[in-house]
């Protein structure tokens, strides 16, 4: 049955709003994309009802242009700040020995019923982690198997109850409704995750302006999720900081020169000019190889944050697929080999969202991860059964067997070479010879900062990482 959605992406920069349909073949069609600036919302919570209401109706508004088609529901992503995940498992009998529909979501009703939920929260998010089958463990799909008796492990995502109705509130003052919510960072792994990733393991870093978020998948599962409140915006702040100049002069020094590849022969002898915070009309000269310390001291330690919450998760050695970049900071340039760096030689590779082809723009790029996630989920559900925000059935979607048998096959294999790529690591250590141009006894991004720069280059950013966290 073809249906109406109209997609909601909250974001701390911007707001999307994209009108879509899906065709009887399951294809997505865009019928208008709209986009606005966000204004109260902090770190990904609304801090302003008015002024979000605002940036969602003008968002809508101009995807609204494009289309007279009417939408038959709204779904809108919500941010991790709020949110807490559980597991929690159930079992039902199966008096017809059939599994059907039925005893799937009667499973996951009973392992929801089973959770430990905090009064202020309220379900977004069940999702089954594995299912077992009588004796046999590790049923990756019940549905049409024998059996007697059926048990699911799920997780759960809640989210304060608070912080929903705050979303719901500044919908209805922009004469709109939610019909249900997604999890941001899930609807971009979603998006950016192919097949063996979901199954063999991986964990999506999607890096905004403001937040950090990341969700890791196991076995097609998201089984854990995480958030830190820091994103691009605070390079900004911090080059502001360090280098006295306005935030305007920070952010296109950190966008024409933010650079974690760039070897130290070629920025020491290089300096710019930048205007002086009071005292515009006079300016500073400061050296790019300073301002590559402050750019490379705030991306390491948001990564190491990520892979401290990992490791305390017990979670983060049983990720064979490594680590999938995306947001719109996965285009710092070294990015990728900076997370390597710190995630101990894990796989890494930066991601686009899958393209929706459509006559309006291209969503083929790290920015729309979530937004493209959201309609993946609404409109192409193929990820297996799940409860939605409003305790609903989501029901899979049909595949042909020797497609499915044809990934499974290309999953292992690619498996296989990513094990052999973490044995032999591609980003080395400073003793190590490297094939590339570069050489990296002089590259930034091959070695951690010394603690001695950190205390000296940028001690008062660190100190305001120390109490944040």
């Amino acid at each position: 049955m073809n249906k109406t959605l109209l997609a909601i992406d909250i974001g701390s920069s911007n707001i999307t709003a994209v009108i879509a349909r899906n065709n009887l073949d399951y294809k997505i069609n865009i019928l208008g994309t709209g986009s606005s600036k966000s204004s109260g919302i902090n770190k990904g919570v609304i801090s302003n009802i008015e002024a979000a209401s605002k940036s969602i109706k003008d968002a809508v508004l101009i995807a609204k242009k494009n289309t007279t088609e009417e939408f038959d529901s709204t779904i809108v992503s919500i941010s991790g700040a709020y949110t807490k995940g559980i597991r929690s498992a159930g079992s039902v009998n199966v008096p017809n020995g059939l599994i059907t529909e039925n005893e799937i979501n009667q499973v996951l009703q009973m392992a929801l019923y089973n959770a430990t939920i905090i009064p202020e929260y309220e379900v977004v998010h069940v999702i089954p982690i594995s299912y077992k089958i009588d004796d046999s463990s590790d049923v990756e799909n019940p549905l049409n198997m024998n059996g007697s008796r059926l048990e699911a492990s799920v997780f759960v995502l809640t989210a304060k109850k608070t912080a929903l109705t705050n979303i719901k509130s500044a919908m209805k003052i922009a004469g709109l409704s939610v019909n249900n919510f997604i999890l941001d960072g899930y609807a971009a792994a979603i998006s950016v995750l192919d097949e063996q990733q979901k199954k063999f393991g991986a964990t999506v870093i999607n890096i905004g302006s403001t937040t950090t978020e990341f969700v890791c998948y196991r076995g097609h599962s998201m089984i854990y999720n995480g958030f830190i409140p820091v994103g691009s915006n605070h390079i900004t702040n911090d080059l502001s900081v360090m280098l006295h100049t306005p935030p305007l002069a920070a952010e296109k020094i950190k966008t024409e020169y933010g650079d974690l590849l760039k070897t130290s022969e070629e920025l020491t002898n290089k300096k710019i000019r930048t205007p002086r915070i009071g005292d515009e009309k006079n300016s500073s000269e400061v050296s790019l190889e300073y301002v590559q310390t402050i750019v490379h001291a705030r991306v390491e330690e948001t990564l190491s944050l990520v892979k401290k919450d990992l490791k305390k998760s017990g979670i983060h050695e049983s990720l064979g697929a490594g680590i999938v970049l995306t947001g719109g900071m996965s285009k710092l340039n070294g990015l990728k080999e900076l997370t390597t760096l710190v995630f101990d030689n894990f796989p890494t590779k930066i991601s686009n969202p899958v393209n929706i082809e459509n006559g309006y723009l291209s969503f083929e790029d790290s920015k729309m991860a979530t937004i493209v996630g959201i309609l993946l989920y609404s409109l192409e559900p193929n990820r297996g059964f799940e409860l939605d925000s409003n305790k609903n059935l989501i029901k899979k979607r049909k595949t042909n067997e020797n497609t499915a048998k044809m990934e499974d096959d290309i999953a292992l294999s690619t498996a296989k070479e990513k094990v052999v790529q973490k044995e032999q690591p591609k980003v080395r250590r400073e003793q190590d010879t490297s094939t590339s141009k570069t050489n990296p006894d002089s590259a930034t991004t091959l070695t951690r900062l010394p603690e001695n720069s950190k205390k000296k280059g940028v001690g008062k950013i660190w100190n305001m990482i120390t109490e944040w966290f």
